[in-house]
């Protein structure tokens, strides 16, 4: 069964300066929450019960966010906010915990995942990348699906979705044994580059960011050399594990938002505040006046 999640957040955001200068980027608010939530939210329907965040020392306010703040309550239960404390006390259910474990160094993803390995120990996991926000919209989640199909079958899965062809050197670049799978849908690898040239791209399918590994990858990654950016890639080790084990490519049906750069942001930010539960009407109407 898959339980654990591990969400590298050690990154300066440098994309996002100056916002990101003394606030983990990950903490930048989508609407009313942080960025983070939603991920890790996220991982939570999908049947996770302990988030492994690798982290830095400068970014301790992620942990602190998902951690208990007694005054912070005691203040909003005083002063009758019924409404604002459920939401506090519902930011996490009480049988998910949340850790953190060090990335000393900024040696790749590749790196940061491998940071987890203690924790994660001999069960298989998910990687979110905490950049990549994405909202299926009333269908069925992608990383629950992942879940589901990697505990059915055995196989890794890795999220994919098509770029244009001139933006393949920019992304992790799978090799499909076959067809492209349809949405929702998994389909066997063959191969997986980071970045390749444009010339050299062997599909034009996108690793997205979100894996469902077994356990043995944790292995790999201590053995592998850098790579693409003289970074340890998560690809690489990927590419090892098509040697001796089942890898497919899961074709996603959401929408991703990059948040890791400012346009990718705020558009996260107007899709989810169009959809708020409570203001949504109100911010569609103002976006109807901007655009006229």
């Amino acid at each position: 069964m898959v339980r654990k999640a591990v969400l590298p957040v050690a990154g300066f955001g440098s994309r996002m300066l100056p916002a990101s200068k003394s606030i983990p980027k990950e903490m930048l608010p989508v609407v009313d929450r942080p960025a983070i939530e939603y991920v890790v939210k996220e991982a939570v329907r999908a049947g996770i019960k302990e988030i492994v965040l690798v982290s830095h020392s400068s970014k301790t306010a992620i942990e602190d966010y998902f951690d208990t703040h007694f005054e912070l309550e005691h203040q909003l239960e005083m002063k009758g906010k019924d409404s604002l404390l459920a939401e506090m006390r519902n930011i996490l259910p009480g049988d998910v915990s949340v850790i953190a474990v060090r990335q000393h160094q900024a040696l790749g993803l590749g790196h940061a995942v491998a940071c987890a390995a203690p924790v994660v120990g001999n069960e298989p996991f998910a990687v979110l990348l905490p950049d990549v926000l994405v909202d299926c919209d009333g269908t069925e989640e992608d990383l629950a699906a992942m879940v589901r199909r990697y505990e059915t079958t055995g196989a890794a899965q890795i999220m994919v979705e098509a770029v244009p062809a001139e933006r393949v050197n920019q992304y992790g670049i799978v090799a499909l044994e076959g067809a492209d799978p349809a949405p929702g849908a998994s389909a066997s690898m063959v191969a997986i580059v980071e970045k390749p040239a444009i010339n050299e791209a062997p599909s034009r399918l996108s690793v997205v960011g979100r894996y469902v590994l077994p356990a043995e990858i944790m292995g790999m990654l201590a053995a592998t050399p850098p790579g693409a950016g003289n970074e340890i890639q998560l690809t690489d080790a990927i590419a090892s594990l098509l040697q001796h084990a089942p890898v497919e490519a899961y074709a996603m049906q959401g929408r991703t938002f990059d948040c890791g750069n400012k346009l990718g942001y705020l558009e996260a930010v107007f899709h989810y505040a169009a959809r708020h539960p409570d203001m949504g009407e109100s911010v569609r109407a103002m976006m109807k006046t901007w655009i006229s």
